[in-house]
């Protein structure tokens, strides 16, 4: 009872968020024309939809996953193994270490059929199904020289395109974004079996809509750029401001699922979702070589952001990372069976009274310590006393701590919570990190054989 109770507060008090809620912020956009309202107010809609008044139950599901996979009928070890393949140079044999891996991973005829990827995702963005139920379209031109009318068989030409869309590449390719790439609805990105960049230009504008799949592909070395002319959908072109240079800026969408990307080095935010964005997935990626890798809510001051839902799993987080992995804010964020290397100042953070809930996650603390900072801490709250942040649900859950590192909690005990029924530590063994985001990042795949 009490966890139908406090469930359907937390509903009412987002449904009331985003009913009042009037855009403040227009995200690069220079003309806030009805196209843009209209697009704002359907986002807005299908963020409501898309929040889950129970993250429990989502939580829950996932370890349950990572559970089956690991303590499954067979012995442990074995159960870690995909069906074997053919052997490779790196890596040997065909090895999926989590089960949004072993889903796809090890099957040979992946290239034919590689819209079996929707059906893997876990976590809050597990009803993402990106181009799925559309046809194909093949990227054949790395250019991006007219943002107006953009030239086909460009990727920018492919993510305006109208209804559901699986965009795959020809070949090997570097694009150069001239300006943000603004997508539209329903689309994946599949960059498997070549070896795609997105880089030294702009990054990837999710904003305002809905059911997108990321998969595959290097995105880094991304910078700001000065706006103009952009066109953001088939029958709409606008003018933007300058962009921030986020890797993937995620604004007012819901329905994403990044996995197996490589992202390093942007001038911003490796991944940001701000703006009452939720249903979000993040698996399976490398990142490295970043200062403030990811932000997940706008400011302490916009209440749109209670919506967000996160789940960041199976990822590494490598050499030269600096903080916010992630920096959270008001939302519910999820960040489970994750492999923390390297740190220089933190690597959870937030405030706003966000919940979060580490699991099963290995924290390494860097030996190299500033005597003015303790780097051993995983946690640092900011804009608020102790007295306040006391209150804020950050628990501590079946992770592993090395380099004496330590993760400071608060809150009811997830024992004591509405959590507690589900039992969340028992699907957590930090001890299997290694195992579990052993190929994070964009991998090599070839056709005909297992990836």
């Amino acid at each position: 009872m009490a966890v139908r109770k406090s469930n359907t507060l937390l509903l009412l008090l987002v449904v009331m968020v985003l009913v009042v809620l009037v855009p403040t912020v227009r995200a690069n956009i220079d003309t806030y024309d009805d196209y843009w309202k209209l697009r704002a107010k359907e986002a807005k809609l299908d963020a409501l939809e898309a929040f889950d008044p129970s993250p429990g139950d989502v939580s829950h599901e996932v370890n349950q996953k990572v559970e089956k996979m690991i303590f499954g009928k067979n012995d442990t070890r074995r159960n870690l193994r995909g069906k074997r393949g053919r052997k490779r140079k790196n890596d040997g044999p065909c090895m999926a270490t989590n089960p949004v891996d072993q889903c796809w991973r090890c099957r040979s005829n992946w290239a034919a059929h590689r819209k079996r990827l929707a059906d893997c995702v876990i976590g809050f963005g597990r009803k993402t199904t990106g181009g799925k139920h559309g046809g194909y379209y093949f990227v054949t031109d790395p250019s991006d020289e007219d943002l107006v009318n953009p030239k086909p068989g460009t990727l920018r030409h492919a993510v305006i395109q109208p209804g559901p869309l699986w965009i795959t590449f020809k070949n090997s390719m570097v694009i150069r974004l001239q300006e943000e790439l603004i997508m539209t609805s329903n689309k994946t990105i599949d960059g498997r079996g070549v070896n795609v960049h997105i880089a030294d230009g702009a990054g990837f504008t999710i904003q305002y809509i809905k059911n997108v799949i990321i998969h595959g592909i290097r995105i880094h070395d991304i910078v700001s750029k000065g706006g103009g002319t952009i066109r953001d959908s088939i029958d709409h072109f606008g003018t933007r401001t300058r962009s921030d240079g986020d890797g993937i800026s995620i604004y007012g969408s819901s329905h994403i699922w990044i996995d197996h990307v490589a992202m390093w080095n942007c001038s911003d935010g490796l991944i940001d979702a701000i703006e009452g964005s939720t249903a979000i997935t993040i698996s399976n990626n490398h990142f490295s070589r970043h200062n403030d890798a990811m932000l997940f809510g706008a400011s302490d001051t916009n209440t749109a952001d209670a919506v967000l839902q996160v789940t960041l799993a199976f990822n590494h987080f490598g050499k030269k990372l600096i903080q916010r992995m992630p920096r959270c804010r008001w939302g519910f964020f999820h960040i489970v069976n994750n492999d923390y290397t390297h740190w220089e100042m933190y690597a959870v953070g937030g405030s706003a009274n966000p919940t979060i809930i580490s699991q099963g996650n290995r924290y390494r603390a860097s030996p190299h310590q500033d005597p003015e900072h303790d780097t051993r801490q995983v946690t640092k709250r900011d804009y608020a006393s102790e007295a306040e942040w006391s209150t804020w649900t950050w628990r501590s859950d079946g992770d592993v701590m090395l380099n004496d590192a330590y993760f400071i909690e608060s809150g009811t005990p997830l024992w004591k919570t509405d959590f507690s029924r589900y039992e969340m530590i028992e699907a957590k063994p930090g001890t299997f990190v290694s195992e579990l985001t052993r190929f994070t990042g964009a991998l090599t795949c070839r056709s005909r054989s297992p990836c």
